[in-house]
Formats: structure tokens, sequence, C-alpha cells
């Protein structure tokens, strides 16, 4: 069982992807909109909470053949997923595309809210494969998620500025260091 601390280690990695992208919608707005702030945050934090739901469900389904070997899963998708996120913050452009608050394309917002939960999907197998309560998982993930969404979209047109895209390595650093913490775990029993 994951401790809360380790949770919400978790929760804050997974953020990384939507809070980069509420910070490309917030240095995009000419004027500040809490209407895009709560949309944005909104849709994200819905999505890693699902995705999160989604992927125990089907972990679960299989924990019962890879129990023997879980820990080594929930590393190698960890790390792979960690990886994933730094590869992306070093390969994407930083340039900010112009949001207007009042036509903005909900359909490009469900899209970029799918692909920045795609993370939470495998984190949620990894979850099932570590026999963690899911409903309050999810809640810390969607909770956290939600935050950092509404602080991207905020401080996105200083934040831009400075880091652009570089924060999603702070997240996939985070995720291989859980990762190697759930391996060291499992290797000492």
């Amino acid at each position: 069982m994951l401790s809360f601390l380790t949770i919400l280690g978790i929760a804050v990695a997974l953020a990384m992807d939507a809070f980069a992208v509420s910070i490309s919608y917030g240095c995009g707005l000419h004027r500040f909109s809490t209407k895009v702030m709560f949309l944005v945050a909104g849709s994200f934090a819905l999505f890693q909470g699902g995705m999160a739901i989604i992927g125990w469900t089907v972990g679960g389904l299989f924990a019962g053949y890879i129990e023997a070997v879980d820990h080594y899963v929930a590393f190698a998708l960890l790390a792979l997923i960690g990886g994933k996120m730094m590869w992306e913050a070093f390969s994407a452009g930083d340039r900010c595309e112009t949001v207007d608050p009042d036509s903005m394309n909900i359909g490009r917002l469900l899209v970029l809210s799918v692909a920045t939960s795609i993370d939470a999907l495998a984190v949620g197998i990894s979850l099932a494969l570590l026999d963690v309560k899911i409903f309050l998982a999810a809640l810390i993930i969607a909770g956290v998620t939600l935050v950092f969404s509404m602080l991207g979209v905020k401080a996105g047109h200083i934040l831009q500025k400075i880091f652009g895209r570089k924060i999603e390595v702070l997240g996939g650093v985070i995720l291989i260091l859980i990762g190697i913490h759930i391996l060291i775990s499992h290797l000492r029993m």
C-alpha cells in the first residue's frame, strides 16, 4: 500500500503535463479570463482522475497474473512515463498559441485533456498492481491537477517566458524517483 505522500507525489508529477499546457493557455490570453481558467483546469482534472480509474480497472483484471513482477511493471511504467515527459519537454516548442476566451476551441481542449491524461492511465495500471484504493487516489490526482492547472493559466504570462515546457522535466524526474522507490521497497521484502 502506498502512503498518502507517495500518492500526492504521483499526483504532482502527473499534474506537470496539465500545468505546462495550462501555462500555454495562460500565456496565449491577451486578458486574463476566469472562464478559460476553470474550463482548462476542470477538463484536465476530470480526465486525469478518470483515466487513473480506467487504468486501475484494466490493471485489476490482470493483477493476479503478474503479481510476482508487479513492482518491475510499476517501475517500468513510471520510468517510461517520466522519461517521455522529460523528452517531450526538450523536444517541443515553447511558442504560445493565442486563446480567445469568447470563442475557445473546446474540441482542442478535449484533445489536450486526453493527451495530458494518458500518463494517468498508465499510472492507474500501476496503482492496481500495488493494490491502491483508486477512488481516493483519483480524487487526489484530480484535485492536484485542478489546482496546478488553475495556477498554470493564472501564471502563464510570466512562467512561459522563464520556463516554457521545461517544467515537465520536474514531473518526469518525480515519476522516475517514485518508480525507483517502489522497486527498492519491493526488492527489500
